[in-house]
């Protein structure tokens, strides 16, 4: 059976039993079993579950892979980590993951100044880091953060920002914060996000520009506040060789400025990087944490024994890895574009053209010795009368009756051929597509698929006992061309052919935690998905944090529609009865209601 690559991206969270994919903690419920009891309540549409226990998992791994690299280098630095705020500032997401890290002393990374008020705000003792550009607002919330009792420290990215620092310090007398500086390397990074580190990066100081730094505070007398100096060289790279030459490159540059006098310098954050696999064809990401960590420590110890400086902490930012795998977005399928070809609605003729006879022969005479041959006569001969049609020598009800049994005869042949010629169907999937209707936003809730085409892992989350024989297109139910993912023979995915009208099939697409929630937007003002946290209480599950999707009216609010004149507009316009119908609506979802949504 296709188990969809679950055994690549999963990471043992998922497995499949008895049809169905479940969820491997605990009393290990189907996924199933969740939507079930969601729709129970009365909440339809597209659902996003979000599992704390896999954050808590992440982040135990990560630590404990750190920790134990140190030990066995005999490393005298400490490990470190912070959640960029970036990747995911949903309230359901940042308690579960505070809650999990505390432990550890896992901090945050702020990138705005909202993002910094969330973690003044809830973070407790762990350490936070800012990193991107900043004005004298955000800095002063830096001093104020330090003043409050955090741990923070600012990374500029600029002379300017060092300057600021200067500034606000003498003006507030405030206890001024850690101080680190990004620097901008010569190496890059690998994967689809590579640019973000390099030579021509956006963000961080040349060594013209880390020299200038170092005498900025040392004139200013606030060389005891430089702790760290960063680096970032790619998001989810999918091969360590560069990190390796980025930990040269960087801990050569940390030694030099121990020896220039920078005394309580001590820590060198890496950025992120770490590889989140998202193919279920084939492991594209080609080591493993391990190895990354134990690269991480082992190139760290030789540069500081070469140039006999302390060895750094070393401080980790990899939001993606932490995150992505916790949330699971589960769609129903509305429709089937084939289940309009059913039988009733043939209009054959007392006198049929040759080829439509010939089609219905095939349709009659069909056995499983000869399906597959059959199969193909049927797809050659709707081509055929396609193109007669376009000449003009077929009227509309012959084509209708030549679409409707083409694809009657491709279901008879694949429910001959679904077990003993499985192989075979794959070899001619292009021929027997089908086009799943899903009722979801790409736009909205799978966003990197539409601007960078990201992957990401799609399987249905039952019938996983049968082979999936139909070589499947999703379409969302936005009205825009670019909400489909087309069947692609490289990559291809393959579903189940059901009947909805006696059953719900349900499709899940995983490793979706990671930025897209909040770079989701409202294109045709479809809102997020309905959202819940699953808890475990001991073997009993809990459905805790739900967060209804958003209601017509409150996304008109949103996008600065003043609702109060809606109402009154479309209640001047017609009486009482319909007005409370619309009334109604306008307190709904804007996602479709039919009888399995």
């Amino acid at each position: 059976m296709n188990n969809f690559g679950i055994d690549l991206w999963s990471n043992n969270n998922f497995i499949i039993e008895n049809g169905l994919l479940k969820l491997n903690y605990k009393s290990k419920p189907s996924l199933l079993s969740l939507v079930k009891e969601l729709r129970i309540q009365n909440y339809k549409g597209p659902l996003l579950f979000r599992f704390p226990h896999l954050i808590e998992k992440q982040i135990t791994r990560l630590y404990n892979t750190y920790n134990a690299a140190i030990k066995e280098n005999d490393y005298h630095g400490n490990f470190n980590a912070v959640f960029p705020l970036k990747v995911n500032q949903f309230p359901s997401f940042v308690h579960p993951l505070i809650e999990a890290g505390e432990k550890f002393n896992y901090g945050l990374e702020a990138g705005s100044k909202a993002e910094l008020i969330i973690a003044m705000t809830y973070n407790k003792k762990a350490p936070i880091t800012v990193n991107g550009f900043k004005d004298k607002e955000m800095i002063h919330l830096g001093f104020i953060a330090k003043q409050m009792g955090h741990n923070i420290t600012l990374i500029i990215e600029g002379l300017n920002e060092l300057e600021t620092i200067v500034e606000v310090e003498k003006e507030t007398k405030l206890p001024c914060p850690n101080i680190g500086l990004r620097v901008r390397l010569f190496n890059s990074g690998s994967g689809a996000w590579a640019k973000s580190g390099g030579i021509d990066s956006k963000f961080g100081l040349s060594s013209t520009e880390i020299l200038e730094a170092y005498e900025v505070l040392e004139k200013n007398n606030l060389y005891d506040c430089l702790t760290m100096i960063h680096f970032h060289i790619g998001s989810s790279m999918n091969t360590i060789k560069p990190l390796k030459n980025a930990l040269k490159e960087s801990g050569h540059i940390y030694a030099e400025l121990k020896n220039l006098g920078a005394k309580n310098l001590s820590s060198i954050n890496i950025g992120g990087g770490l590889g989140v696999e998202y193919s279920q064809y084939k492991r594209t990401i080609n080591y493993s944490l391990q190895e990354f960590a134990s690269d991480v420590v082992f190139t760290l110890k030789n540069i500081a024994k070469q140039k006999n400086v302390e060895e750094p902490n070393i401080f980790t930012e990899s939001g993606r890895f932490i995150s992505a795998s916790s949330a699971v977005l589960i769609a129903p399928v509305l429709e089937l574009f084939s289940a309009e070809y059913e039988a009733g609605h043939l209009r054959l003729k007392d006198l049929n053209p040759p080829l439509i006879e010939e089609l219905n022969e095939l349709f009659q005479d069909m056995k499983k010795k000869n399906a597959l041959e059959y199969m193909h006569d049927s797809i050659d001969h709707l081509e055929s009368l396609l193109k007669l049609f376009d000449l003009g020598y077929i009227d509309l009800e012959d084509r209708s009756n030549a679409e409707i049994l083409t694809n009657l005869i491709i279901k008879k042949a694949i429910s001959f051929l679904e077990i003993d010629d499985y192989d075979e169907l794959k070899r001619i999937d292009n021929k027997i597509q089908e086009k799943y209707l899903l009722n979801f936003s790409i736009f909205q809730s799978l966003p990197d698929f539409w601007g960078i085409n990201q992957e990401f892992p799609i399987m249905p989350i039952t019938h996983l006992d049968k082979n999936p024989t139909r070589s499947a297109a999703i379409w969302d139910i936005t009205c825009d061309s670019d909400g489909e993912m087309e069947f692609n023979p490289k990559k291809p995915l393959y579903l189940h052919d059901v009947n909805l009208d006696e059953e719900e099939y349900f499709i899940g697409f995983f490793q979706v935690g990671a930025y897209q929630d909040v770079l989701g937007m409202k294109h045709n003002l479809f809102s997020h998905p309905t959202e819940v946290n699953v808890t475990f209480e001991g073997e009993d599950v809990k459905l805790e944090q739900i967060v209804e999707s958003q209601k017509i009216i409150d996304i008109l609010d949103d996008i600065d529609y003043d609702i109060n004149e809606i109402k009154s507009i479309l209640n001047s316009k017609v009486n009482k009865d319909i007005y409370l119908i619309l009334e109604k609506y306008l307190n709904d979802n804007s996602y479709l209601k039919t009888t399995w949504s």
